[in-house]
């Protein structure tokens, strides 16, 4: 066996299973889930009309899928970011690869950017998304976590990376806005990270899944691509933006996402792929262009989340107060106790279901970022998550 799968850690949820294992739950109340970040909206109709066209289907189901995408669905996510990132144009052709959703592809992607023969720093913000950890592990680079504590908006503090880290880092993870904070990354915070990647010659893969899901209509979230585009860097070089159809389009079944950016980097991360095989079906494709088409259904989705946090806030204003996030889906509260002690309390009085900040954080420098924290995903409908908030609220003094 491959012996750097012996470096990977427990997937947060393994820790969470383990965690409340043995805690006994109310039995007069259903469990009220709010641990994992699936959203369980409505697909939008057209795409569920779609999803049971036979001939669709049919003809998805009759032919092998093709790695670099249909045209179709390459000109539509090209479309899709061109539009949404106020870019000059995307080249469908040699800048946009679709992937079988955002997981396997930041997964993948390291594999085929990190250098191992060398010295090799994969930074990353920290809380994180595990998946960066696992992708750097088993490329044979080393993680470099980068807090992103409340004195830097939860952002990445970047002050802390030493002259002789950035010469050896090969490749960069962004998640903006952040998993689970929430926050967003400036453009001239992504434009800083842009020099510092012409100076040292790494990599920058930007992890947008959340990019869809904010507060104020009037100023969506920067990404990476239109960072660099606002420099004049139309060939987005050493740039990869990654987003998925999961969150934006409450997909997360689908498996659809993209690669996008740098040319020469989609070209060899699409030889990879090649061997990798890990093509989306091409009824999924079809499906898939329909989505990144449309923008209607994504207007409501962002509405209906909005109300979400708005209830829930209300609701626990007098016994938790806690900060409403610019973007994503997620409540990142700071708790009166151990956040490990916390989520047992929660489940065991309440039944309510939330991730320890801890568990999606490592202890770096004597600190972990995420100690002392929760994660609460408001994916659940409006109902059943003022149903947990009330459940909080009425069980904070047995707490």
């Amino acid at each position: 066996m491959n012996p750097w799968l012996d470096k990977l850690n427990p997937y947060p949820f393994e820790r969470l299973t383990a965690l409340l294992a043995d805690v006994a739950v109310p039995s007069d109340r259903s469990l009220i889930p709010l641990s994992l970040g699936e959203p369980k909206g409505r697909a939008p109709k057209f795409i569920l009309n779609a999803a049971t066209d036979i001939d669709l289907v049919t003809r998805g189901l009759a032919t092998y899928p093709p790695t670099r995408g249909l045209p179709e669905l390459r000109s539509a996510i090209a479309g899709f970011v061109t539009r949404r990132f106020k870019l000059q144009s995307i080249d469908p052709e040699s800048q946009v690869l679709p992937v079988s959703g955002t997981r396997e592809a930041l997964f993948s992607f390291a594999q085929a950017v990190i250098d191992n023969s060398r010295p090799a720093l994969t930074l990353m913000p920290n809380p994180f998304y595990q998946i960066y950890e696992g992708a750097a592990l088993l490329a044979g680079s080393s993680p470099r976590y980068v807090p992103c504590l409340a004195e830097t908006d939860f952002n990445p503090d970047f002050s802390c990376i030493s002259e002789q880290e950035w010469r050896d880092c090969q490749l960069l993870y962004l998640c903006t806005p952040g998993n689970p904070s929430g926050s967003i990354m400036s453009i001239e915070q992504l434009q800083t990270l842009i020099k510092l990647s012409d100076e040292h010659n790494f990599v920058i893969a930007s992890d947008e899944c959340y990019s869809e899901i904010y507060d104020d209509e009037r100023n969506p979230p920067a990404g990476i691509l239109e960072a660099a585009a606002a420099m004049g860097r139309h060939d987005f070089k050493n740039c990869i933006a990654f987003n998925s159809l999961s969150k934006r389009s409450n997909l997360p079944g689908l498996r659809s996402g993209y690669v996008c950016g740098d040319a020469g980097i989609v070209a060899k991360f699409l030889l990879y792929r090649t061997y990798h095989g890990a093509a989306m079906p091409v009824h999924n494709q079809l499906i898939s262009a329909a989505a990144w088409n449309d923008e209607h259904h994504v207007v409501e989705n962002r509405s209906a989340y909005r109300l979400k946090f708005d209830v829930v806030l209300e609701i626990l204003k007098d016994v938790w107060p806690m900060r409403k996030p610019p973007a994503s889906f997620y409540l990142w509260p700071e708790t009166p106790f151990e956040d490990t002690e916390f989520t047992r309390r929660l489940m065991a009085i309440a039944h309510v279901k939330v991730v320890p900040g801890s568990f999606l954080s490592r202890t770096s420098e004597g600190i972990n970022p995420g100690a002392m924290r929760v994660r609460l995903a408001l994916v659940a409908e409006v109902e059943e998550c003022a149903e947990a908030a009330q459940r909080i609220k009425d069980s904070w003094a047995a707490l």
